[in-house]
């Protein structure tokens, strides 16, 4: 049988039938169970047959590569970009979000854009597919924590959506917010951060050409660890500015309190670029780890200013960047 892709390049017929793979490995795995049980019978078989069959296209997303954004450095491996995540709506150890984050239903999704905008509006997960040609950039992301790794993201500039939008005169901030449902993030219950989980940027950092919507990475729709299925990406700052699972964008004229300076101001400033001169509080950010070089004889990484992205730095002159942290 003969299947033809559908719009935007999904092999499938719409974005909205996307299953994310850590959904449909985990459904496949139950119904392989029963299959072979007492309770299986035909329908189960049939059912099987049609698991079997979808999951073997129907993550992918098809992505030009953008030359102008892709670091020549080896690419972290799917399994450790999958596998060691902060997500701590689902739990804050780092392999909390692969093992729990199979809750979060990622079909329907819809992200509310409302504040200083002339056009607020409601926009589905298949029209945000389509409101750009994706792309493939390959991103630095470093955490705050030490460790870093390289990604094949993909999706468009953040300025594509806010110039759909046209932002008024008095906004000068941009928030996100990120989804806080119980019944699916078990990390929740857990009142590390004030929930729900929400970030930050000036205008002209969100206008920056390196801030990505991301929807997706190596060639799939984000795993539900990764913050699915939307979520920010910028490459310059600390990772836990990248909203994940997003489901509003305001638009202000005051700064966001962001859950991180919320919950630890001395410790987490609205600003939170990449900067190796400004230590954390509790351990210095001279140094990094790149995921998957561990060794025992591997040496850190230096970190480097604005991860290494210096064409956002006009963005920050005349600024204390110690105090601006």
């Amino acid at each position: 049988m003969l299947i033809k892709p559908g719009p935007n390049g999904v092999d499938i017929p719409f974005a909205s039938e996307i299953t994310p793979r850590d959904v449909f490995e985990s459904r496949r795995t139950f119904i392989r169970q029963l299959a072979v049980g007492s309770i299986a019978g035909g329908a189960l078989a049939q059912m099987a047959a049609r698991e079997a069959f979808a999951q073997s296209a129907v993550t992918k997303l098809a992505a030009k590569s953008n030359p102008a954004y892709v670091v020549m450095e080896k690419t972290t491996s799917y399994k450790d970009a999958t596998s060691y995540n902060n997500f701590y709506e689902f739990g804050t150890d780092k392999a909390d979000p692969a093992q729990y984050a199979g809750t979060l239903k990622t079909r329907p999704w819809t992200v509310a854009i409302e504040g200083e905008v002339k056009k607020p509006v409601t926009l589905d997960i298949d029209t945000l597919l389509k409101l750009a040609p994706l792309e493939e950039r390959v991103y630095r992301l470093r955490c705050v924590e030490g460790w870093s790794m390289v990604i094949p993201w993909i999706g468009y500039s953040l300025a594509e959506l806010i110039r759909k939008v046209e932002p008024n005169g008095n906004a000068k901030y941009v928030e996100f917010i990120s989804l806080a449902d119980k019944a699916q993030m078990p990390g929740l219950r857990n009142p590390v951060l004030e929930w729900p989980y929400v970030e930050g940027l000036r205008m002209d950092e969100a206008n920056h050409p390196l801030a990505m919507l991301a929807l997706g990475m190596y060639g799939e729709v984000l795993p539900n660890q990764n913050g699915a299925p939307v979520r920010i990406v910028l490459p310059w700052k600390y990772g836990f500015k990248s909203a994940k699972s997003i489901v509003k964008i305001r638009f202000t004229r005051d700064q966001p309190k962001t859950a991180w300076n919320i919950s630890a101001p001395q410790e987490y400033g609205f600003y939170s670029n990449v900067n190796p001169l400004v230590d954390h509080p509790r351990w210095s950010q001279a140094t990094e780890r790149r995921i998957g070089e561990d060794g025992f004889l591997t040496r850190k990484r230096k970190t480097l200013m604005f991860n290494g992205y210096n064409e956002v730095a006009s963005l920050y002159t005349g600024m204390d960047l110690k105090k601006f942290f």
